[in-house]
């Protein structure tokens, strides 16, 4: 058989436990005055005695009951430790019930945050987490427990607001070159009145959609796997790493100008691939922003116990107002000299900082209109001389 709910409850549970120790106290307590008293008054009942009676003339008269005055306090004692064993028992029959009621009322007052939590939790649900719990109260583990629970779910609300708009951003990206291959599917592939400037046309058109999709997809899993925390983390040269990443770098189909600026011996940890992603999709952005017979810097340099890799360009640079948006997700500037093939998707800065926050550094942007852009990464090094605040300045001025 089933128990009911009430006695399946903590709340039940914590009753039982303050009824049967204050129960057990004042049974103890009892016990010793009990015991105390009996051991110090040496209480016992009366024994009876007769004796004759005379008169004044010596005549006899009768008999009468007698005792000695040690038996009759004796006695006395034993009467009243009687009647405290009585009372006590009364006491302690009307003090459990007592401390059950109190008990009660207690474990429920204690348990009301506990309460609160479970209603609110309840409450939630995974596509709306603006419920809070909000405890007030004294600072106690119940609040500190409380207010974790609120920090956490602050967290979680972030991490799924920012997984729905990835996904709703990745969705309308997706939808406009799938929507340009099915219309020259349709329209020319298909249709057997097409000439062939028409198909070759189109297969153009469907290649350079696909390519966009190709490069979505790939910067959406490289999202992925930086949001998961998926590090290789070894010990590394960060110049290294730029040079690795300027041989990489895409070739333009116009005359520019790459230079080096850097200084060996800047060791740190962190992920080699990662990071020669970031420095590499920086250069991305500069050679395709930059103009004909321009140049490129990547330079290298150490602040404190900060590493740093910038990357400048001679481009139309950022205006104040887009500077603090570059690093947004699926965030597109002006294309500058590039060409419709050269779109991108909008990712590529979203990486570098995730790369970078994930290696615990921060990544800077300084940009005037006209005169071209430089991306700064700062990198703790693994052998920092002080602890020093991350620097906000441009390091090549």
């Amino acid at each position: 058989m089933k128990r009911p709910e009430v006695f399946r409850s903590i709340r039940f549970r914590l009753t039982v436990i303050y009824s049967t120790l204050l129960f057990a106290l004042a049974a103890l307590t009892l016990a010793v005055i009990y015991l105390a008293v009996a051991q110090s008054t040496a209480p016992q009942q009366i024994t009876e005695r007769t004796a004759k009676v005379y008169n004044d003339n010596r005549q006899y008269v009768g008999t009468m009951t007698v005792a000695d005055v040690s038996q009759i306090e004796a006695a006395v004692n034993y009467n009243t430790l009687q009647t405290l064993r009585t009372y006590s028992m009364i006491a302690l029959g009307g003090l459990f019930l007592a401390s059950l009621g109190i008990g009660w009322v207690l474990s429920g007052r204690v348990l009301r945050p506990v309460g609160a939590i479970t209603r609110t939790a309840r409450d939630i649900q995974a596509t709306d987490l603006t419920r809070r719990i909000h405890l007030n109260g004294p600072h106690d583990e119940l609040r500190d427990l409380a207010d974790t629970l609120d920090s956490m779910l602050d967290r979680l609300d972030q991490a799924f607001r920012a997984q729905r708009q990835l996904i709703d951003d990745a969705s309308h990206e997706l939808r406009s070159p799938l929507a340009i291959i099915r219309t020259h599917l349709d329209a020319t592939l298909t249709t057997p009145d097409a000439t062939a400037e028409e198909r070759h046309r189109a297969v153009a058109v469907v290649d350079r959609a696909t390519t966009r999709m190709s490069r979505l997809v790939e910067d959406l899993l490289a999202t992925a796997r930086r949001d998961a925390g998926a590090l290789n983390e070894t010990e590394l040269d960060l110049t290294t790493v730029a040079h690795e990443a300027g041989e990489e770098s895409p070739l333009p189909d116009r005359p520019l100008h790459l230079r080096y600026q850097t200084t060996r011996g800047l060791r740190m940890i962190g992920d080699n691939d990662a990071l020669r992603r970031a420095a590499g999709n920086l250069l991305s952005n500069a050679v395709r922003l930059a103009p004909t017979d321009s140049t490129i810097t990547i330079a290298t340099g150490r602040s404190g116990s900060w590493l740093w890799l910038a990357v400048a360009d001679q481009g139309p640079g950022i205006g104040p107002d887009d500077l603090t948006r570059v690093f947004d997700r699926f965030w597109r500037g002006p294309n500058g000299n590039g060409t419709s093939q050269q779109r991108r998707t909008g990712l590529g800065l979203a990486i570098v900082r995730q790369i970078v926050e994930s290696h615990g550094g921060h990544i800077a942007a300084f940009s005037e209109i006209g005169l071209g852009s430089t991306f700064v990464l700062w990198l703790p090094a693994a052998d920092p001389t002080a602890a020093t605040p991350p620097p906000t300045g441009n390091p090549l001025r």
